[in-house]
């Protein structure tokens, strides 16, 4: 492996160095739509509208109208860089990250002058402008605007002095004016901004990009495995066995982290709420991770961005919504909360999880259940109710046995259409909330549905009855090693 990874630019060093992970470009493209247009073809994968494809990293180094910035979009895009980015198995970064968080390490203040300091805008200055200080792009010709799409939101209680970071959307609305949306109940930012605007207080944010991927995953962790209060940035700390490294705002009352490529300093304000799309007007925000181009909101929180600050030469990094880069962010964080509540409610049985492609890493999640004993039958169900109350985003739980690989999709639909029953197997739970970006939540779809973002949550259980195991033992080849062969 190449040397450790602690930021952007060492994830991206690490990433060269493994066969067909990342390529870059000195062709000139617009960020306007045509940057993400091109990345579908070469690696975007999950939910992205076919034709796509899961594949490298991709980083343009000649964007238009930046001169001396890069833009790097994709380097999560796969669970096999994920997992290499943070030295583990594929099949092993969930459980990896219920240990995380488990056992955190906070974060320490950085020494001297930090990295993301190295050139300070501020927005006092006379050709202030974040439309040429950011070279944030538009995913689809449709989008509202310039969406920053993996900035780490960092804040501070109010009332407690608790800090959390997570990851919004932000469009860029002005030269120093951003919208922030705020999924309703859903967020601790929001929370905290909620608070302050009751106080009659701004509410001082930082917004760093460009950073270790360990903190973009760690960062994506929700309620009840991180509840408002736990920093989610000890996590990353854990996932890397140090600190992560933070630096006092130069413009606002608030930290960021130190090696970001950039951050943008400002104020979320009070009593002010913006429509999303109000310089577009094309009535959409942007494509969103099940695969549809999200609706604009007219409830946006708007900030007043104060400063931008960067390294020399930046690399700005990017994520398309649907792409397998989210599945894998949000995704593996789910995977880590489910297999966490139901190892601690029946230890051993809960072989693995995997959030896949399909759902966006929060719709669907598979569980790899073994039935050790006769007193088992009916617990693998038990499990399914628990990553229900681990991640209540999700909607739909399939359940296999331990000789099925919960991460292949076609392993997990011939176990469906060998072991599974409709008539028996189909566990239904209506009329609990779920996610407000799901189409298909809405009252318009089902009779059961009185609000738009509830569900019906469904259990499939497509694992053996245990004194039937017997009958279901899959073919049994010779064991060989093949290398002598190949």
């Amino acid at each position: 492996m190449a040397d450790k990874v602690r930021d952007l630019r060492s994830a991206l060093e690490r990433l060269k160095t493994m066969e067909g992970q990342y390529i870059e470009t000195d062709v000139e493209v617009d960020p306007m739509a045509e940057l993400a247009g091109v990345y579908r073809y070469v690696g975007a994968g999950g939910t992205v509208k076919r034709p796509t494809k899961e594949g490298p990293a991709m980083v343009f180094n000649n964007v238009k109208g930046h001169k001396d910035a890069r833009v790097a979009i994709g380097v999560l895009a796969s669970r096999k860089r994920v997992a290499a980015l943070l030295d583990c198995k594929p099949e092993e970064l969930g459980k990896k990250l219920y240990h995380s968080v488990d056992n955190p390490i906070p974060p320490v203040e950085y020494q001297g002058a930090p990295p993301c300091q190295q050139v300070v805008h501020k927005a006092e200055d006379p050709d202030f402008n974040l439309y040429d200080l950011v070279p944030a792009p538009t995913n689809t010709p449709d989008d509202a605007g310039p969406y920053i799409t993996l900035g780490m939101c960092y804040a501070t209680h109010p009332d407690t002095g608790v800090h959390d970071v997570t990851i919004h959307r932000l469009c860029i609305q002005g030269k120093d004016e951003l919208s922030i949306f705020f999924t309703p109940g859903a967020r601790h930012i929001g929370a905290m901004a909620e608070r302050a605007e009751e106080l009659g207080q701004k509410l001082p944010i930082s917004i760093s990009i460009g950073v270790d991927p360990a903190i973009e995953i760690g960062s994506c962790f929700e309620a009840p495995t991180t509840p408002l209060g736990y920093d989610e940035l000890a996590v990353a700390g854990a996932l890397r066995n140090e600190p992560v490294e933070l630096c006092k705002c130069l413009t606002v009352n608030e930290m960021a982290i130190a090696n970001a490529e950039y951050v943008i300093e400002g104020e979320v304000i009070l009593n002010v709420r913006v429509q999303e799309d109000q310089n577009s007007h094309t009535g959409y925000a942007m494509p969103e991770f099940p695969g549809y181009t999200g609706p604009a909101s007219s409830q946006c929180w708007l900030i007043k961005v104060k400063a931008v600050t960067h390294r020399e030469n930046p690399i700005m990094q990017t994520c398309i919504g649907p792409s397998e880069e989210h599945v894998s962010m949000a995704g593996i964080p789910t995977e880590a909360s489910i297999y966490g509540m139901v190892e601690k409610a029946m230890p051993g049985r809960l072989q693995n999880v995997y959030c896949g492609s399909a759902g966006g890493g929060k719709y669907m999640a598979v569980l790899q259940f073994k039935k050790r004993e006769a007193s088992d039958e009916g617990r693998q169900r038990q499990a399914a109710l628990l990553a229900f109350s681990a991640f209540s985003e999700l909607k739909h739980v399939f359940l296999v046995d331990e000789d099925v690989d919960c991460f292949d999709m076609n392993d997990v639909l011939w176990a469906m259409n060998t072991r599974f029953q409709g008539d028996a197997d189909i566990i239904t739970i209506p009329g609990v909330r779920c996610h407000p970006l799901d189409p298909s939540n809405d009252p318009t779809c089902s009779p059961s549905i009185r609000d738009h973002g509830i569900a019906c949550k469904t259990i499939f259980d497509c694992t053996v009855p245990y004194d039937q195991k017997e009958r279901f033992k899959r073919a049994r080849f010779m064991e060989v090693d093949p290398e002598h062969w190949l």
